[in-house]
This record gives C-alpha cells, structure tokens and sequence, in this order.
C-alpha cells in the first residue's frame, strides 16, 4: 500500500489457470497490474480444454478459450506459476506474503517447444532396462544340491510346479531350507519371492527346522468342545515347548491345526502320518513315549 496515497499497489496472485482464472489475469495486466497466474496443473486451460460445447449458448469451448489462452500466454504482465501449489498464505489486505511450491518438470520450460519428445522418453512411464545383476553364491552341500536337483528334475514346466516341489522338498529335508530354495529359483528360473508367497501361505510349509516327529492337535470345533486345549497343555508340559516350538533334540515339533476332517473322531492328535482319535490328556502324553527315541 502507498504510504502517502493509500492506494494498495503491487502484484496481483490469480489461483487457477481455467477460463475464469485467464479471463481474470487479463483484466487487471490490462489495468497495469503485474499478475502471478497459480496453476496446479502443467498447463493453463483448465477443465474447458477438455470438452467440444459450452451450455446454454452450445458454443465451441474451444473458440471461447484459444483467444484468452494466446492472450493470457503472450501478456507481458502475466507469469505463469503453472505445475504450482500455494503452501500458505500470511499478512493483511494488501500486504500479502505467499509461498509457491513449483514441482520439478525435468525439462527447462525455457527451451520446451512442445515436441513431445520428453514423452516418449519419460523415465517415469518408460521401464529402464538395466543388465541383471550376477546371481548369488548358494551355499550348499553337494549332497544337498544332488538331492534338490533330482527333486526339481521330476518336474517340468514353470510357476505352476512350485507347491509339488515344495511338497517334496519337504518330505525330504522335514522344512524348507533357505539355500534349497534358492537353488530351487535358480534352477527353475522362479522368482524367489514367488516361491516365498506360497511357502508362508500354506500351514504344511515350514522355513523353521522341524522336528524328526510333528506332533498336531486339531483344535476344531468338536475338538475344542471335547478337550482338545487340555491336550494341548499336557503335550506342552510334557515336550518343555510351546505350540509352534521344536524340542532341542530336534525329535518333537508341536502344532496345532483348526480341522484334520474327522470330528467323529475327535479329539484328535497327529503324530506325522498316524491320527489317533478319542484322544485325553493321558493318552497324548503316552504318545510322547511311544515315539520317543
């Protein structure tokens, strides 16, 4: 504001770069004020530029925007803060103090005839292709390396093979070794963490070493209802673990399952491949004994 006539002087901040926000701009260049046109998009023209006719007169947009876009483009008293963004606005009436975010273009809009080209090479839709890097050093046995490499030769074919090898993977190492399965994603050319997703997803996966004997309760419904907790606390006190744990001789695995189908039977305990059904607290520790080596 003019100290001495009171007249507010200065800039003008117009936000909004559509037809309303040109229109505006134009005016007070031409009433002498120097204006900062906002626009959060990389262009001016708003949402008119976008449709064919204007209501009610049904006139074309296109005709109604053009002379305002070259008039707002070319206007000497008018800079274009298009790609910006008003963070905060402070003072009073006529004393205002705005900061502007301008977002990076990656071009110089100096230089930017509109060509098109930084389209067509953009980084950010193009993929960049970049050399694969070296697989990695497995460390594994050569006894562990014949036994997987016979295991995936009995399987031809792609990501469809994974949960069979994995099945036999387990049968024969009792759990999912992490080098076993990297050379798995090296032989089949599977990704690593294809094949990762479904071991974590399938409760018969193991990437914990397991026990020689997987001892599982089934804590069903008709389980539960007939003491099927109670087993599961006795075979705790009995191994020394928790549910999920395996003992330190590395002989007893204990887990726990919602349903093993056979609620006839139940409750029901597991110890590898043999069920055993009516099962109590004192027949499931004498299970312990029985396969104790």
């Amino acid at each position: 504001m003019d100290q001495e006539t009171g007249q507010k002087v200065g800039a003008v901040l117009v936000v909004g770069g559509g037809v309303g926000g040109m229109q505006a701009s134009i005016d007070l260049a031409e009433g002498g004020y120097k204006v900062y046109l906002v626009e959060k998009g990389p262009s001016i023209g708003g949402v008119m530029a976008q449709l064919d006719k204007t209501f009610p007169t049904n006139d074309c947009a296109m005709c109604t925007l053009a002379p305002r876009m070259v008039d707002c483009g070319g206007h000497l008293n008018i800079e274009k803060l298009t790609y910006s963004e008003i963070e905060s606005i402070e003072g009073t009436a006529g004393n205002f103090k705005v900061h502007v975010r301008k977002k990076a273009r990656s071009v110089d809009p100096e230089k930017c005839t509109g060509c098109g080209e930084c389209v067509e090479h953009c980084l950010v839709k193009n993929i960049v292709y970049l050399e694969p890097p070296p697989p990695a050093e497995i460390e594994i046995g050569d006894n562990e390396r014949l036994k997987v490499d016979e295991i995936l030769s009995r399987y031809d074919g792609g990501r469809e093979t994974v949960i069979p090898i994995l099945q036999d993977i387990t049968d024969e190492f009792n759990w999912l070794p992490p080098n076993v399965l990297m050379r798995a994603s090296q032989v089949k050319q599977i990704p690593l963490e294809h094949i990762l997703r479904i071991a974590t997803f399938y409760k018969g996966f193991s990437l914990k070493p397991r026990g020689k004997h997987i001892v599982t309760v089934c804590t069903g419904t008709a389980c539960h209802v007939k003491g099927a907790q109670r087993i599961l606390d006795r075979l705790e006190r009995e191994l020394g673990i928790e549910t999920g744990e395996t003992t330190s001789d590395m002989q007893f695995t204990l887990d726990a399952v919602r349903c093993l189908g056979c609620c006839g039977l139940s409750p029901v305990v597991t110890v590898g491949d043999d069920l055993y059904g009516q099962m109590n607290p004192a027949k499931a520790a004498a299970l312990i004994d029985k396969y104790q080596d």
